[in-house]
């Protein structure tokens, strides 16, 4: 890309963005990035005042430069040797937890609850807790604006099971006062409605199409007030290709013969593109190319999505082709913290070790400041270590008679080793066969079979969003290009934080990408790996072009200009994203019990494991529960 278009995309500009030094401790720096030049401009940083502090990072975060060296180092070329190892905690932990995200802090959160005294330590491979509930944070004009970076939302609430039930009353969390902080009047004042992007560089023309074309429902987005006619007369595509996506738009006839059951059953044997070409007499490419990424979620695309999800979960047009009847409506979307469950990482750490922050609810932990130098303390019960990626964990002895295990650590390229008589493994499950060799050899095999999901949140500060207002959107979906996801953030004013009221008010805006690829008779798991590798192997140069290109073909008709409007950008990669919930096309396990992670999940002497993966399932009560397990099958 030439550099002229590069300064017209404002890749030049003084945004936040790539500033790694800001707010980041030279200790921290050493520990993950090989440049001694690097550690010697953080201390210059620290010097100037700025302490040790990640939400405030930009530029890549989640799945952040170094750290996951030392674990692909472990797992994929078989070190084991990391030099001589200190031991620089003295005594036994009654628990350590490997992994600090929501699912680690939970566990360490439950023992503490029935063991008091305990003494805990959390070690994570990141520079902050938290996993995939990340805090985004922005300075503009002298104004705090939040973003979340992985986990968004407690999703209904009301029907959680006890142990994610338990958590929210145990922290106090207020989920009515929360739903109430959601505008959900914002997008219908506003006359913001879904959009469909053509970009220029696939379909000629750069346009915006007012229309849900699927996966939007849990936005309140206004009434596009177009006609699936008028909506399809403005894509520019060819006739052939308008009369089979209006086809598929408007069908409201039954077109496979056989009963509800026998639908329910059969849709879940093909792919949602093969319904569209076996029902629907759908050949066109452009009709194609329009749903390709669509299925958001499912990390795969239409190809290998099975129909039953394409048509369900992802509300994908076609369900009319069907006797299933409409999807069944979900409780409103509307339980969220500015910065996504971020809030509730922060409140897990802040009540077992008060002196990280001060307060003590939902509203006051938003804005309150975190002092990273207190998560370590020997004088507290409950200690955080960070930039520690964990490399073994063995049972002293005999599992079924030992009193302890040894837990060794990487940090800042040094092998530590502590000891514990419990531990729980709340990271990456598919990691786990290599920390922990003395597991049986069906449950380190079950342990590596599934595939997490690769994605890339981003968040990018607006100054304001009259591009939006003007073109009346509120969200639209691209399929092809970068981020085929991006939406204003959800319109939610609690805890300090407020959201955007006018067009001239700087604005957060998500963009999302569930990295996989297409068309290449791959299947699901086969996509993600091969995404994984693109996400991993992608620089954050090249993502931030691809996020200005793609914001300007989307808002320019709107009179957004990407050179002065962005404020900041900040990607956070999940290499390891949602957890693998073994339902993808063409998959079958014997009974519940016998898929891979229920087997793999299994007790093994003083170690249990928790974490999404664990239950199958990327949701909040998943990881809650699962912690709950763990801690529950220590003896």
């Amino acid at each position: 890309m030439s550099k002229k278009l590069d300064r017209k995309l404002g890749m030049n500009r003084p945004i936040s963005r790539r500033d790694i030094l800001h707010g980041f401790g030279a200790a921290a720096a050493s520990s993950f990035v090989p440049s001694r030049a690097f550690a010697d401009e953080v201390l210059a940083a620290e010097a100037a005042g700025r302490p040790y502090y990640p939400p405030a990072l930009s530029g890549m975060r989640g799945n952040h430069d170094g750290s996951f060296d030392v674990a692909h180092a472990l797992a994929r070329e078989g070190r084991t040797d990391w030099g001589p190892v200190n031991e620089p905690d003295g005594g036994i932990y009654d628990l350590v937890v490997v992994g600090a995200g929501l699912s680690g802090l939970a566990a360490a959160h439950f023992y503490q609850k029935e063991n008091p005294r305990a003494r805990i330590l959390l070690l994570d491979n990141h520079d902050d807790f938290g996993g995939h509930a990340k805090r985004n944070e922005f300075s503009l004009d002298g104004n705090l604006h939040l973003g979340y970076g992985g986990s968004q939302s407690l999703v209904s609430p009301d029907h959680y099971p006890k142990p994610a039930k338990t958590l929210i009353d145990d922290l106090g969390i207020d989920t009515g006062a929360l739903a109430d902080g959601y505008d959900q009047d914002f997008f219908h004042r506003n006359g913001l409605a879904a959009g469909i992007h053509f970009d220029k560089k696939d379909w000629g023309v750069d346009k915006v199409v007012r229309y849900d074309l699927g996966g939007m429902s849990y936005l309140p987005l206004a009434d596009p007030g177009q006609s699936p006619e008028e909506v399809v007369a403005q894509m520019p595509m060819s006739d052939a290709a308008r009369g089979e996506l209006l086809h598929l738009l408007t069908v409201d006839e039954n077109q496979i013969d056989m009963s509800k059951a026998e639908q329910q059953e059969y849709l879940w044997t093909i792919s949602y593109r093969e319904f569209l070409e076996r029902h629907l007499d759908i050949h066109e490419p452009e009709v194609f190319a329009v749903l390709q990424d669509l299925t958001l979620d499912y990390g795969a695309g239409i190809e290998a999505v099975a129909a039953s999800g394409g048509l369900g979960y992802s509300a994908l047009p076609g369900r009319g082709a069907t006797n299933l009847g409409p999807v069944p409506e979900d409780d409103p979307y509307i339980h969220h913290f500015p910065d996504g469950n971020a809030t509730v990482a922060r409140m897990l750490i802040r009540k077992m070790i008060p002196d990280v922050a001060p307060g003590s609810t939902d509203q006051d932990v938003l804005m309150a400041p975190f002092d990273y130098s207190k998560l370590d303390q020997a004088s507290s019960a409950v200690r955080m270590r960070l930039n520690s990626t964990v490399i073994r964990v063995r049972h002293e002895g005999d599992p079924r008679t030992a009193k302890q295990v040894s837990v060794d650590y990487v940090e800042g390229g040094q092998a530590s080793r502590v000891w514990a008589r419990h531990c729980v493994l709340a990271c990456y499950n598919a990691i786990i066969p290599s920390l922990c060799p003395e597991l049986p050899e069906g449950q380190r095999e079950a342990l590596s079979i599934g595939e997490k999901m690769p994605i890339l949140y981003t968040n990018v500060v607006l100054k304001n969003w009259h591009a939006f207002k003007n073109l009346g959107i509120g969200a639209a979906v691209s399929s092809g290009s970068y981020h085929p996801m991006v939406k204003l953030d959800f319109p939610v004013s609690f805890g300090g934080q407020q959201f955007a009221q006018t067009p001239g008010d700087p604005i957060t805006l998500t963009m999302e990408s569930f990295i996989h690829i297409n068309n290449q008779s791959l299947s699901p798991r086969e996509q993600r790996r091969l995404g994984r590798y693109e996400l991993l192997t992608t620089s954050f140069e090249t993502m931030e072009r691809n996020i200005r290109d793609q914001l300007t073909s989307l808002l320019s008709a709107g009179g957004f200009d990407a050179a002065k409007d962005i404020a900041g950008i900040t990607v956070n990669r999940w290499a390891h994203g949602y957890a693998d919930g073994f339902y993808d096309l063409g998959e079958s396990w014997p009974s519940r019990d016998q898929r891979p992670n229920v087997v793999g999940r299994q007790p093994f002497g003083r170690i249990t494991i928790a974490n999404s993966d664990a239950g199958g399932s990327a949701m909040f009560e998943s990881a809650v529960g699962q912690a709950w397990r763990a801690v529950g099958e220590l003896n």
